[in-house]
């Protein structure tokens, strides 16, 4: 009888089809999600002049799919651990795509709202799952890195979004962007086929043939015998989830992370709900005012990969630190007049640093938790830094509300940047001292587990 370490066996795999199977769907599904949740601030202008909204209101209807995504990460992210993230993604692709679609039949303010919260639920549940199990299945060398391409699917349908909101909405109204959202439906059947679920679930609930099975795809060097035992680290958690993610010297980490996530999350919707409509209100026409959340959208790809690849290099905490004070140096540059090459310029780096440090933190999570409380950890994180995203579109309805001039708005939106930078700055140095405690002298750390508890 051989005892196999899957852990060795995923961290050590060289990069293959199966690598690639689980990059695409959980890419895909993440381009869905991204364009479900952007759509708002490409049809914000439309709703505000058809329903006559004033800026307050149209900032609380852009916050309850926010209330939704809250509830949804906290509630799907340890369900998932409990039924497996194959199911949990599932149900989650269903609401967000079906209550997208319905939006496009609301009739007033009430009916929006509901439908955007529900879809929320989804759009919120999915995020920490897709992650968990991309970081999962990912060789370790690269983690970071497949972690943030596949996040990127976010940005990608952002621009999806105002792409299609240039074309389809002057023709077809704006209900007709929200009935692209059917597509995730249809291809539902290939996703539940070829998603694979977790190896760490599936030993939970015994299913031991199946993970090797999976182990075979993830290494085909490694070739399983039916007398194999499989054995993973911390794969039978004890006590509450949640509580796990204060103990064992997690606790600061832990907050210090949710604050990161509160302050990058309020920046990002900020941006992606108001963008838009500050540009128009500053003399912009609505195809112009569209195209800047587009290169928002397209900074934030070279962001995420960029700053992936750094993350497996480097130290990815410290990544992120610098990225969140160049977010708040480039937003605050925004409210100036500048020419336009440099004013696509700044939203291309506000993007890449703001909406690609969402993506980074994602993954710097996914590292720090291990396997029994990775959803979780990540469905926290995420439900926490959803009342910044709920907080962002608000704050952009209030200050618009008081006709504060440009560049105050800006300004206010650029300093969560800078209490994000210190929040992992804390983290980083934290993450250090925690590394040099564990087993003085026995063995070298390395970046990635400086970052916390990489399983």
């Amino acid at each position: 009888m051989r005892k196999i370490n899957v852990h060795e066996v995923i961290d050590n795999a060289r990069f293959n089809r199966f690598h690639w199977m689980v990059l695409f769907w959980c890419a895909l599904i993440i381009i869905f999600d991204g364009y479900d949740l952007v759509i708002y601030g490409v049809v914000l202008p439309m709703l505000m002049k058809e329903w006559g909204l004033s800026p307050l209101q149209a900032g609380a209807l852009g916050s309850y799919a926010l209330f939704g995504m809250m509830f949804g990460a906290l509630f799907f992210g340890p369900l998932s651990d409990k039924i497996g993230r194959k199911k949990a993604i599932t149900l989650c692709v269903m609401l967000f795509s079906g209550f997208t679609v319905l939006n496009g039949f609301a009739r007033n303010p009430t009916e929006f709202g509901l439908c955007r919260f529900i879809a929320g639920l989804g759009i919120g549940g999915v995020m920490p799952n897709v992650v968990a199990l991309m970081n999962e299945y990912a060789p370790k060398k690269i983690r970071s890195t497949l972690v943030a391409i596949m996040f990127s699917g976010y940005s990608v349908g952002g621009m999806l979004s105002a792409g299609l909101g240039i074309v389809l909405i002057p023709s077809f109204g704006w209900q007709s962007v929200f009935y692209v959202a059917v597509l995730p439906l249809l291809l539902l059947p290939l996703i539940m086929y070829f998603l694979p679920e977790s190896v760490g679930f599936m030993l939970r609930q015994g299913r031991d043939e199946e993970a090797r099975n999976v182990l075979e795809r993830v290494d085909p060097a490694y070739v399983a015998l039916a007398s194999d035992e499989l054995h993973m680290s911390e794969v039978k958690g004890t006590g509450t989830p949640v509580l796990q993610l204060f103990r064992e010297g997690r606790a600061l980490r832990t907050l210090m992370l949710w604050l990161a996530f509160f302050c990058c999350l309020l920046m990002v919707y900020a941006l992606s709900s108001w963008l838009p409509k500050l540009m128009a209100n500053a003399g912009y026409s609505l195809g112009s005012s569209l195209s800047f959340l587009l290169v928002l959208n397209f900074g934030a790809i070279f962001g995420a990969v960029g700053g992936g690849v750094l993350g497996d290099k480097l130290n990815l905490p410290r990544v992120l630190a610098v990225f969140f004070v160049m977010a708040a140096a480039s937003i605050t540059l925004l409210g100036f007049n500048s020419p336009m090459p440099v004013l696509y310029l700044l939203i291309a780096l506000a993007g890449a640093t703001t909406i690609g440090s969402q993506i980074l933190l994602y993954a710097c999570a996914a590292q720090f938790y291990s396997m029994t409380i990775r959803s979780t950890g990540l469905g926290w994180a995420s439900g926490i830094g959803r009342n910044g995203a709920i907080v962002g579109p608000l704050l952009g309805g209030a200050l618009l509300g008081i006709s504060l001039p440009l560049q105050l708005n800006f300004m206010a939106f650029a300093l969560p940047g800078a209490v994000a930078a210190l929040a992992m700055t804390v983290f980083a140095i934290s993450s250090q001292r925690s590394a040099k405690q564990t087993l003085p002298g026995l063995h070298h750390v390395s970046p990635d587990e400086a970052v916390g508890e990489v399983s």
